[in-house]
């Protein structure tokens, strides 16, 4: 009983070594992690015409190497990642900053810093950056202190920052996913409803203005979901062709390989954003609901963590970061499907990029770290000690 409760006592210390920290992670979860990559694997090879180049092989390169990051994440002391939350973020903050005078034009927008071995996407570094910092400030904050209006005008303003820059280049899907992770953030925090209900009706009604504001193309593709076949060679051909892919698939699909519509080349975008139509007319709606199985398995896994979690920075990030990878899924199917417009937004693990893979197996490093360190004491320090 005495080395159970020595044991005990050391975890709650975070004094276990390294090699009791990985033997302390949880390797369901990342084969869950690596059953989802091996369907875009799978998907990149066939968009290639069974080719390892110009996606797969650099993709599984990525996700190896991911898998190195997610370890050495995992066993990094929690507090250390807490301790440096902010300058993580606000270094993320300056490269996008950075991305308005040394960044590079593709896809008709300016969102890329070419560092010679590697372009980066800083928008992408911001999703789990802005959970971390969050979660960071909420450390400690009580009940009573989140009820008054002045302790949210930091994390109000930590959001904001970001969300205005990443609009700027000009990426509407990426921002409006930082703020959505950021106000579930928010809610977990225990910031009253009645003050989002307020955030919402100023934002609605400012639709008439933000409409104002934005570039034409982002209207076209609002006025396309509403209608696509308005202009069916033109603005709505991308969310059409998706459709016929997905309903020549059926239930069994067309077979590995054997997709018309992708390999004709009549879908656009079949290696990134709309990967998943290709998955569900090569494999079917059985496909399809494979993959989604293993994004529930994942999300599940990721909201256990958060409830185990002994700590609030920690129960924060899990939920942020699983939140996070829900809207990626949900936005990411909802849009390929004619449900949501279309604003380029991944499909977590599946799409090929290589930030965003990166950036995806940090954040399951830093949830697999949040695992490992459940029940370790953390300090009561939140706002901005230490920075």
């Amino acid at each position: 009983m005495s080395d159970i409760g020595f044991s005990s006592a050391r975890i709650r210390r975070g004094d276990m070594s390294p090699v009791e920290k990985i033997w302390q992670m949880s390797w369901s979860l990342l084969f869950i992690v690596a059953c989802i990559f091996a369907f875009g694997f799978a998907m990149l090879y066939s968009a290639a015409g069974g080719s390892l180049e110009p996606w797969a092989g650099p993709q599984l390169a990525r996700f190896i190497f991911g898998i190195g990051v997610v370890t050495i994440v995992a066993i990094t002391d929690v507090r250390l990642i807490m301790r440096f939350s902010y300058l993580f973020y606000f270094v993320v903050l300056l490269m996008l900053i950075a991305v308005d005078v040394l960044g590079f034009v593709g896809k008709g927008a300016q969102r890329w810093i070419d560092l010679g071995f590697i372009s980066l996407q800083p928008s992408e570094l911001m999703k789990p950056a802005i959970i971390l910092a969050l979660a960071r400030y909420f450390q400690g904050v009580t009940q009573d202190e989140i009820g008054k209006p002045l302790i949210l005008l930091v994390p109000l303003g930590l959001i904001l920052a970001p969300v205005a820059l990443v609009i700027l280049q000009p990426d509407l899907g990426t921002a409006m996913l930082i703020m959505m992770s950021a106000g579930i953030m928010l809610f977990m925090a225990g910031v009253r409803m009645w003050k989002f209900g307020v955030v919402a009706a100023c934002g609605l009604a400012a639709l008439p203005i933000a409409w104002s504001f934005l570039h034409d193309y982002q209207r076209n593709r609002v006025l396309t979901f509403l209608n696509p076949e308005s202009d069916p060679l033109g603005t709505g051909y991308h969310i059409l062709q998706s459709k016929i892919a997905f309903g020549s698939g059926g239930l069994f699909g067309k077979g590995f390989m054997g997709g018309t519509q992708a390999h004709l080349n009549f879908l656009p975008e079949r290696q990134t954003d709309f990967i998943a139509t290709m998955l569900a007319e090569e494999l079917g709606m059985i496909g399809l609901l494979a993959l989604l199985i293993c994004f529930i398995i994942f999300i599940g896994y990721g909201y256990a963590i958060a409830i185990r979690c002994r700590h609030q920075f920690g129960r924060l990030v899990a939920v942020g970061l699983t939140a996070s990878f829900f809207l990626y899924v949900f936005i990411n199917i909802g849009m390929v499907m004619g449900l949501l417009p279309v604003v380029g937004v991944p499909l977590p693990f599946v799409s090929y990029g290589g930030t965003s893979l990166l950036t995806l197996m940090f954040s399951v490093g830093v949830l697999m770290n949040i695992y490992v360190h459940r029940d370790t004491q953390m300090g009561a320090r939140g706002g901005f000690n230490d920075f």
